[in-house]
C-alpha cells in the first residue's frame, strides 16, 4: 500500500480569478473587455425611497447640514471670542423656542415676524444665534431663566430666533456674529439705535446683561407709543 499526501494547491496568481477544477464541460469565464466591459460598469437605476423615509432624511439633513465654504460668501463670529463660525443652518429654525423660552409663541420665519409684528402692533425681536457657541448658550440660559424677560417676550413682543442670516442687511448694522438681538418696531423699521453695552459689538449680550436688556427691551416698547 503507497501512502501518498494531499498537498496544499498552490494560490492563485495575484489579479487573477483561480480556474475551476478541470471537468467535463467547464471553462473559465472570460472578463468582459472593450463594449461588453463599458456596460457593465453602466449605472444602475436610482432606488426611490419611501415617503417617510425621504421625509426623515430631509429633517436628518436640516439639522446638521452646514453650509460648504463658498456657498453663501459670509462668515460669523462667535461672541467676543475670535472663534469663527460657518454661516448657520441654510434653512429657519424650528418655532418652538429651542431653549430661549419654551411657553413663548415663536414665529418661524423673519417675513412672517414682520407681518406678525405689523398686525399686532407688537415689536419684533429678533435672536441670532449658533448651537454650537458657547456664548449662545451662556446667554440662552440666562435669557431662559429670567421671569421678568420671558414675561415681556410671552405677552409683548414677536419673537423671533434664527441661526442663519436674513437677506436684510439693516439686521447686522455691524457685522454678522453672534450672539445677537436686535429689534424691529411695527412699521418695519429695525431699531439700531438700541444697542448693547459694549462698542465693539454693539447687539450683544451677555448672560450678566439682562437687566441691561430688560430695559432695552421696555425702550423698544416706549418708542411704538412715542414714535408710531
Amino acid at each position: 500500500v503507497t501512502l501518498g499526501f494531499i498537498l496544499p494547491r498552490a494560490p492563485p496568481a495575484r489579479g487573477r480569478r483561480p480556474s475551476c477544477p478541470p471537468r467535463p464541460g467547464c471553462r473559465e469565464r472570460a472578463s468582459p473587455t472593450g463594449a461588453a466591459a463599458l456596460a457593465s460598469l453602466r449605472p444602475r437605476a436610482p432606488v426611490l425611497l419611501p415617503a417617510a423615509a425621504r421625509s426623515s432624511l430631509a429633517r436628518w439633513r436640516w439639522r446638521w447640514r452646514l453650509p460648504r465654504a463658498g456657498e453663501d460668501g459670509r462668515r460669523r463670529r462667535c461672541g467676543a471670542g475670535s472663534q469663527v463660525i460657518g454661516g448657520g443652518y441654510t434653512h429657519s429654525p424650528p418655532p418652538e423656542g429651542t431653549g430661549w423660552g419654551d411657553e413663548i409663541t415663536w414665529v418661524q420665519t423673519y417675513e412672517e415676524g414682520l407681518y406678525q409684528a405689523k398686525k399686532s402692533n407688537k415689536p419684533l425681536m429678533v435672536i441670532h444665534h449658533l448651537e454650537d457657541c458657547q456664548y449662545c448658550q451662556a446667554l440662552k440660559k440666562a435669557f431662559a431663566e429670567n421671569e421678568e424677560i420671558q414675561e415681556m417676550a410671552q405677552n409683548n413682543f414677536i419673537m423671533l430666533n434664527l441661526m442663519h442670516e436674513t437677506t436684510d442687511k439693516n439686521l447686522s448694522p455691524d457685522g454678522q456674529y453672534v450672539p445677537r438681538i436686535m429689534f424691529v418696531d411695527p412699521s418695519l423699521t429695525v431699531r439700531a439705535d438700541i444697542t448693547g453695552r459694549y462698542s465693539n459689538r454693539l447687539y450683544t449680550y451677555e448672560p450678566q446683561d439682562m437687566t441691561f436688556l430688560i430695559e432695552n427691551m421696555k425702550k423698544a416698547l416706549r418708542l411704538i407709543q412715542t414714535e408710531l
